[in-house]
């Protein structure tokens, strides 16, 4: 396995990450503790967090950021602006006025499934599976689980009716 991106681009920080072969990133990507599959393409401005992972042949558009606990399996596309949460309390702080730490809080895990698009300024609350080939709408907020090869658009994301 390669450790580091085939492709030079500066303003970069690349630490402890797994890369398959021939994985391009782009400037202004953060990119520590996770794993991208070969083929893959990172965006500019795209944040992957320590222990999420990204399948192979996947494009990841910029300004999109992919926390701990977030699983994207193969060819999935990943529009521009994505945002994945991985809690359901986000708090700065404990009841006791003590900056939350690791262990102050669940992680809900996420899972794009193989083919899946999400469009452009999506965003993906923890804890959710969305089903091989499914589509998300630009602007969608996924709230539930979607099933394979539907298309869900809307706030909350809501299966499209069909014409």
């Amino acid at each position: 396995m390669p450790d580091k991106p085939a492709n030079d681009a500066p303003f970069r920080v690349i630490n402890e990450v797994e890369f398959g072969e021939d994985v391009t990133v782009w400037s202004f990507s953060n990119l520590y503790r996770c794993r991208i599959g070969s083929r893959s393409r990172i965006g500019s401005f795209v944040e992957v967090q320590r222990g999420a992972s990204i399948g192979e042949a996947c494009k990841i558009s910029s300004h999109s950021f992919i926390c701990s606990g977030v699983e994207i399996e193969d060819e999935v596309f990943v529009g521009h602006g994505v945002l994945f949460v991985n809690d359901r309390f986000p708090r700065a702080t404990t009841d006791e006025g003590v900056p939350k730490s690791d262990t102050d809080w669940t992680l809900l895990r996420t899972v794009v499934e193989r083919g899946a698009s999400l469009g452009s300024g999506a965003i993906v609350l923890g804890g959710v599976r969305i089903g091989a080939r499914a589509l998300v709408g630009a602007g969608a907020v996924v709230t539930r689980d979607v099933a394979p090869d539907t298309i869900v658009v809307g706030i909350p994301a809501r299966e499209r009716w069909q014409e």
